[in-house]
């Protein structure tokens, strides 16, 4: 479903500086999501409402909600984005476009009938001493966010970026200021402007959607058939939400990193924030991910395939799987690039950085380690991408549980052996699996002539 980036690729064949910075741009915030997107929104509401919400807690309060919602809402729809994008695939491949409107309002449903039920409940137990509007707003945002992550995996498939673009500048820019017009009347007011925001985001991608994959029919249950399902996507995608989030789990319950900061909430501002501003320093890697690994492999595999479908000579096949492999670790040379040079910016610039958004100059170790973990990730991401289009399964899922279990011991070591070693344990548990990952894809990648006509099946 790499379309968009063949379209955004288009720019780049003008041969111009400003072709070359529209298209990274374009792909930069296109990749980096809602996901990105938001925490980039969540500081910015800040910075521009610390002069008149008293008490300045409220922000924290805010700050705080809108994490627990992302981090939920991401780890809760992982048991069905990936399943759900791989039965979308299938059928536009297949040529059937109308099956992926009814498909959408099907998973769209059950979303927000299961995630509604687990809101409601949650709102009547550990949040039942908070306010009602509050209890609602986080109710009907953890909706909002669940189904605004099934809406964008939609995004790539679609070609019309500009449009795109638009609304993602226009929810985003709507739920700032909403949020900040709306602060005086406190966290309820915050909330309701970035519920505002994203209910305009998820309205606009929808219309996208809706526009380019017409159908006559409302519902198609085909997704949850379960040889559509594929429990092993369910599972990497379960694994991988809670392996990217499993540490910061994990400081937020710690007793000498967490602290309570609304009802059940708790937040560790010592390794959330640099956390936060890593992920801002990825959008860089994740423009060359999809302009790289999302179009010249994509090509290349296609390439491969249809030599091996429309019956090519051998060395026609093998010179298509050097092209794939050539591919490969051009893009994965120029993420691992592109995030180095931000890393050195971050190591130079980073205490100014630290001292712009009002925090210590002591945290900078952290910022910088946690600069590295997101850079790795992103190649993770990469490695994960060309091991889903060969089809390996199996390999993913044993990827992103191993990171998960990593991860979660790793960071459980740092926090024993205090403030010297935090964001380590993330760190080297994605050196790890990115190092597992790379073995494995070399290894998928010289045998898949083999594994094409005599291997079996992930």
């Amino acid at each position: 479903m790499a379309g968009i980036g063949f379209e955004l690729r288009r720019l780049l064949r003008s041969d111009t500086l400003s072709g070359t910075v529209a298209a990274y741009s374009y792909a930069g915030i296109i990749s980096a999501g809602p996901l990105v997107l938001s925490m980039v929104g969540v500081v910015l509401v800040g910075l521009m409402s610390l002069t008149h919400i008293q008490p300045q807690a409220v922000l924290m309060q805010f700050q705080v909600s809108v994490t627990y919602l992302i981090a939920s809402s991401v780890i809760v729809t992982g048991l069905i984005q990936l399943a759900f994008t791989r039965h979308l695939s299938d059928r536009l491949f297949a040529g059937d476009p109308h099956a992926v409107m009814p498909s959408l309002n099907a998973v769209s449903l059950v979303t927000t009938v299961v995630l509604g039920g687990m809101g409601l409940v949650l709102s009547q137990t550990l949040f039942a001493a908070q306010p009602l509007a509050y209890r609602w707003l986080m109710w009907i945002g953890f909706v909002l966010l669940g189904n605004l992550w099934i809406v964008v995996l939609f995004l790539t498939s679609v070609k019309q970026y500009r449009a795109i673009l638009g609304v993602f500048c226009a929810g985003y820019s709507l739920t700032v200021v909403c949020a900040v017009l709306l602060g005086r009347f406190g966290l309820t007011g915050l909330l309701g402007g970035f519920v505002i925001g994203h209910t305009a985001l998820l309205l606009g991608f929808t219309v996208i959607v809706a526009r380019n994959y017409r159908t006559t029919t409302w519902l198609s249950w085909a997704v949850f058939v379960p040889r559509n399902l594929r429990l092993s996507l369910v599972g990497v995608g379960l694994c991988f939400g809670l392996g990217i989030w499993i540490d910061k789990l994990m400081f937020w319950a710690w007793p000498a990193t967490g602290m309570v900061i609304i009802g059940p909430l708790r937040a560790a501002p010592l390794y959330d924030l640099p956390v936060l501003l890593s992920y801002l320093c990825v959008i860089p890697g994740m423009a060359v991910f999809l302009l790289r690994i999302e179009t010249d492999f994509a090509e290349a595999y296609s390439g491969f395939f249809d030599a091996v479908r429309d019956g090519g000579t051998l060395r026609q096949i093998s010179s298509s799987r050097v092209s794939m492999v050539r591919s490969v670790r051009t893009g994965l040379y120029e993420i691992f690039k592109v995030q180095a040079v931000v890393t050195l910016l971050v190591f130079a610039f980073g205490e100014d950085l630290l001292r712009f958004v009002g925090v210590p100059s002591a945290w900078q170790p952290l910022l910088r380690i946690d600069v590295i973990s997101a850079g790795l990730q992103v190649l993770l991401l990469g490695v994960l991408n060309v091991l889903f289009y060969l089809d390996r399964r199996r390999d993913v899922l044993l990827l992103t549980a191993l990171l998960l279990v990593l991860n979660a011991a790793f960071t459980g070591i740092s926090l024993h052996y205090g403030p010297v070693l935090y964001g380590y344990g993330f760190a080297l548990a994605l050196l790890c699996v990115v190092g597992l990952g790379m073995h494995r894809l070399w290894r998928r990648l010289g045998a898949l002539e083999y594994d094409t006509y005599m291997g079996k099946r992930a």
